[in-house]
């Protein structure tokens, strides 16, 4: 053979190999398994990713190893079974085929993993710096202690489809004084008194978005089997079919586009935007922040949302169905039953978004199994819908949890409206978690009121009595109706139980369906 054809021979043999190099993908795990992870304890844990179709693809952990072949799109799932919390270890995730070296996962921690998701309020972080207007309000105090190595935090970089993807942009960071200021302040509360309690590592799954509505985190599917909430997919689509009939379009002051277009707002001109790049929309945080992480093991969820809701009387109104919603398709598609749920209810802001009948929406989340809530009025702030007084949310949410899923002997909830009775010229009401009730400040209950026939509702005197509080006023002789808290800003709301724990907002009528954001009673 001449030496050209030897050289020609060559370099076919050099393009065969690297067409079949390139044609091989290497394995790949999700962001998710990445150093410093935290695994779950005690639960199946399923570990994916990808590879070239049919290639074995094996993981190992302390000892455990499980394997699994690739399918026809190249997706591969292995799940390990009832870890023990504990760590470090490593996790070695390996390919057969030639070539492929194995990943190895280091500073892996086994123990309790929550995920943390909703709006700017649990994005909100824990330094203002580089994050104004977030911060706490004691962010030197609480950077400077943050040094907790079995603490972790993997937070999802904002993102927004229209269709579900297959992988989330993150890393996992260990807890110190460097890395917390830019965590979310709720989550890092949250985890660090669970990990301070259980003595054990604590993992938080971070996927919020600010000011994104509950609709944009529920898959698509779950909308379109919904008869009240369909119309807001089939306005999406709507939307998304223009958009890409006209990518090229502007809104116009003068003459403002139809209501199929998005972001269409009169007195803004510019180029229209991307619905499913507006994390207002259905499924579209759904599709990009929550399908890429399901199923990672989870002990529970905690969720902060609220101030973007569905517009209008009727939107509002719908909120505790959209909640009701998501929550259970979240749990159906974990396929970890009835996890637990935890939410946080709005603190008083004098905001239409912060009203007593959306509070009173988020509060029907409580009829469904193994969820809980944290009241938290009294961090509030008049004029600012990211109040910096964080701490009790995490106190409070970790108490649900300790109490709930870990068995310790605490109170966890501050009174809740159990029943009410006419007795002559006032109402008695009752409460569960009442131990103890007491006015916080040893000052005459505030925030009481009550009406009769006429519906009009005045300052009332209320005694607590037992675990009762009788209501009563000399304007009204006969009572029908007893409200408590039910205003936007109801800052010096007293009623508590033993445990240092906040009534929730009730009222023991259902007179309005929408009822006026500004009352009219002082709130004595």
């Amino acid at each position: 053979m001449n030496l050209i054809k030897r050289l020609s021979l060559l370099a076919s043999l050099c393009a065969m190999l690297c067409f079949t190099l390139a044609a091989r993908a290497q394995v790949k795990p999700s962001a998710l398994f990445s150093d410093h992870m935290v695994l779950q304890s005690g639960t199946l844990v399923p570990i994916w990713g990808t590879a070239t179709p049919g290639e074995k693809v094996a993981v190992t952990l302390n000892g455990q190893t499980r394997s699994a072949t690739a399918d026809a799109e190249g997706k591969w799932i292995v799940s390990l079974y009832n870890l023990k919390s504990g760590g470090p270890f490593e996790m070695t995730i390996a390919g057969d085929g030639a070539g492929d070296a194995p990943i190895v996962v280091k500073d892996v921690l086994v123990g309790e993993v929550w995920l943390g998701s909703g709006q700017s309020n649990m994005q909100f972080n824990v330094s203002a710096k580089g994050h104004p207007p977030y911060g706490l309000i004691n962010e030197d105090k609480e950077i400077a202690a943050a040094n907790y190595p079995q603490l972790r935090m993997f937070t999802a970089k904002n993102a927004t489809a229209y269709d579900p993807q297959s992988d989330v942009v993150g890393t996992w960071q260990v807890c110190t004084p460097q890395t917390v200021p830019d965590w979310s302040a709720v989550g890092y509360l949250f985890g660090r008194d669970l990990n301070q309690a259980l003595k054990l590592p604590v993992g938080i799954v971070l996927s919020a978005f600010g000011a994104s509505t509950a609709e944009a985190w529920i898959p698509r599917d779950a909308l379109a089997a919904d008869p009240l909430l369909k119309p807001m997919l089939d306005k999406l689509d709507a939307r998304e079919i223009y958009f890409k009939a006209h990518p090229n379009a502007t809104t116009d002051a003068d003459a403002p586009p139809s209501p199929q277009t998005i972001n269409a707002r009169p007195g803004r001109p510019g180029p229209l935007r991307d619905p499913a790049h507006d994390q207002h929309q259905p499924t579209v945080l759904y599709n990009a922040m929550i399908n890429p992480i399901i199923p990672y093991a989870i002990r529970g969820a905690i969720w902060y949302q609220g101030e973007s809701v569905v517009g209008g009387p009727q939107g509002v109104m719908l909120y505790g169905h959209v909640m009701d919603t998501l929550v259970t398709q979240w749990r159906r598609l974990w396929h970890e039953g009835d996890f637990p749920f935890y939410v946080v209810q709005l603190p008083g802001q004098a905001n239409v978004s912060n009203n007593p009948l959306i509070r009173e929406q988020q509060a029907k989340i409580l009829s469904l199994p193994n969820t809980g809530m944290a009241v938290v009025l009294d961090t509030g702030e008049i004029h600012n819908v990211h109040p910096k007084n964080k701490e009790p949310l995490g106190e409070d949410l970790s108490k649900i949890a300790l109490a709930n899923v870990y068995g310790r002997k605490i109170e966890f909830s501050g009174p809740v409206y159990a029943s009410s009775k006419v007795e002559s010229s006032a109402i008695r009401v009752k409460f569960t978690h009442a131990a103890g009730l007491k006015s916080k400040d040893g000052s005459p209950l505030k925030w009481f009121q009550i009406a009769g026939a006429d519906q009009k509702f005045v300052d009332a005197d209320a005694k607590i009595v037992g675990d009762s509080v009788v209501v009563s006023s000399p304007q009204v002789s006969a009572p029908l109706a007893v409200r408590y808290a039910w205003d936007n800003f109801p800052d010096t709301a007293n009623l508590y139980n033993g445990a240092g724990l906040q009534a929730a907002p009730f009222r023991t009528d259902d007179w309005d369906a929408m009822p006026p954001i500004a009352t009219q009673f002082t709130g004595k």
